[in-house]
């Protein structure tokens, strides 16, 4: 009994040293390798690029939809399976709205991550797809040249993790501060 004692003490020791100390540093130095925008760093004009926010105005590229009215504090999504009468209702809105603000695009063309909330409900990114839906729009109303969008678009395109992770897409908040910069 008492060898087993032993080797017990022996062992949370070395696993109170290991997951407390080693395993902690490890994940932390990992962590500062990170790029910047993974974290909830305030960007050079005090938003927070991790965080969703609501564009409405049709001179901006319009945010993904959240369940939870952008709220940071109580991240969640909505919980309405895709057969729920209301949710139908509240996608075909959207769609509505984005045919009503955007006349040349057609339905088929809305990318799902315009009409749907994400898991989070705060969702800073769009695919690439969704900004290019909105060149004509934002290009109408500012009168700017579709292609000067478009390279914007380009320009602010985040690749996937490792080129592996995830799918191509754009940070709404960043790209539109930067088409508030276009000269």
């Amino acid at each position: 009994m008492k060898n087993n004692i032993i080797q017990a003490t022996r062992l949370t020791l070395v696993c109170m040293v290991f997951f407390c100390g080693i395993y902690t540093l490890t994940v932390f130095g990992i962590s500062n390798l990170a790029p910047n925008n993974w974290g909830f760093a305030k960007n050079e004009n005090g938003y927070y690029n991790n965080v969703g926010q609501s564009f409405t105005s049709a001179k901006y590229f319009h945010s993904r939809p959240s369940a939870v009215d952008y709220n940071a504090a109580g991240s969640g999504g909505s919980n309405k399976g895709p057969s729920n009468p209301e949710y139908l209702a509240e996608v075909q809105s959207r769609i509505d709205s984005i045919i009503i603000h955007n006349p040349t695009v057609k339905k088929k063309e809305i990318p799902s991550d315009l009409v749907t909330s994400s898991g989070s409900g705060i969702d800073p990114h769009i695919s690439v797809q969704a900004a290019r839906i909105q060149v004509q729009r934002i290009a109408t109303v500012r009168n700017l040249d579709e292609a000067g969008l478009n390279k914007l678009i380009d320009e602010h395109t985040e690749n996937p993790l490792f080129g592996l992770f995830g799918t191509e897409r754009i940070n709404v908040l960043n790209l539109n501060l930067a088409l508030d910069n276009l000269k």
